[in-house]
């Protein structure tokens, strides 16, 4: 759950000095070897890249994969600013559009999240049956989430930062009163409250309230997208045949390579969140998965520029690129 607290830190965090890689072998003629490295430790809502990598959905287009599970020791935008890494995964907008902030030179290549998972949390008997009824209400929030989506919470139902509480990644303090509201992650941790605290939650996933943020974002430095645009084409293609396969197709292969990366993640957990980003469309269907669209990030720019977040001249464009995006599935 931690990852949250890594939405969007400050960039002179994320550009700080990072070992540079270390000289490998050259890959086999026709072989193109990149490191993927992950936004978080081995879990469903990685399921995809996982499926790809285990069903041969890389290797049959021509790379050469290695997967770096991530965590809170890993930090995907300095990865990725370093050249450590080739690909990284970019939990939300707000990670790529920082990195065009700052003049960083990498892009978002394609959306594997239609609909950012981000949801808010209020228990069932508090009258509470849309966003806008918990303005006044206490919120747990997390540092990271200040300047992301409270941003648009903020802008959209006039919110007030006297409404924030320290949330500690703990369902605790939501549990012990009635009166809170708790940010969370559609596909983790409603369950956990339910399966924990034995009750039902009302879960409201910002997307379907109009939040424009993507989700897991393939994110690759320009370097890279200069020098061998077709590695990253296929790389777009594989990754959409991973998600599809992952949510709609046979899950075991990538469950499994999950299991053995994480052993405190377990099978009913993955189920139900494989369930979740079928039922919220999370991902997508087909032709979908891993778009993204210059309206969807110009709305995303808008809101983020009229709260302060980002200069209203910023050339936004810099963050992402439409030249990838899959073909169709």
């Amino acid at each position: 759950m931690q990852r949250r607290a890594f939405a969007a830190l400050g960039l002179m965090a994320l550009l700080a000095a990072c070992s540079p890689a270390k000289k490998e072998e050259a890959a086999p003629a026709g072989v193109t070897k990149l490191k993927l490295a992950t936004d978080w430790r081995a879990e469903a809502e990685l399921g995809g890249y996982y499926q790809a990598l285990a069903t041969g959905e890389y290797k049959k287009r021509g790379l050469d994969v290695t997967l770096i599970q991530g965590g809170p020791a890993v930090n995907v935008p300095q990865l990725l600013a370093t050249n450590a890494v080739d690909v990284g995964v970019g939990s939300n907008s707000f990670i790529v559009m920082n990195l065009a902030k700052e003049g960083t030179p990498v892009k978002a290549v394609a959306a594997f999240m239609q609909k950012d998972p981000q949801v808010l949390i209020a228990h069932p008997d508090q009258g509470i049956s849309s966003i806008a009824d918990m303005k006044g209400r206490p919120i747990l929030l997390s540092d990271a989430s200040i300047t992301a989506f409270w941003i648009w919470l903020k802008a959209k139902y006039q919110f007030t930062d006297a409404q924030v509480r320290k949330y500690n990644y703990s369902s605790a303090p939501f549990l012990a009163d009635k009166r809170v509201i708790q940010q969370g992650y559609a596909t983790s941790e409603p369950y956990l409250i339910e399966k924990e605290g034995k009750i039902k939650p009302a879960v409201f996933l910002l997307a379907d309230s109009g939040y424009p943020a993507y989700g897991s974002m393939a994110l690759v430095p320009d370097s890279l997208i200069a020098k061998n645009p077709a590695a990253v084409q296929a790389f777009v293609e594989a990754t959409a045949a991973g998600w599809k396969s992952y949510l709609y197709g046979d899950a075991k292969p990538g469950d499994a390579a999950i299991l053995k990366d994480n052993p405190e993640m377990t099978q009913d957990v993955l189920d139900q969140a494989r369930e979740k980003m079928r039922s919220y469309g999370i991902v997508g269907k087909d032709a979908e998965i891993g778009q993204m669209s210059e309206a969807r990030w110009a709305e995303f720019f808008k809101v983020a520029s009229e709260q302060g977040v980002y200069p209203k001249d910023m050339d936004f464009k810099k963050a992402y690129t439409l030249q990838f995006l899959p073909k169709g599935q």
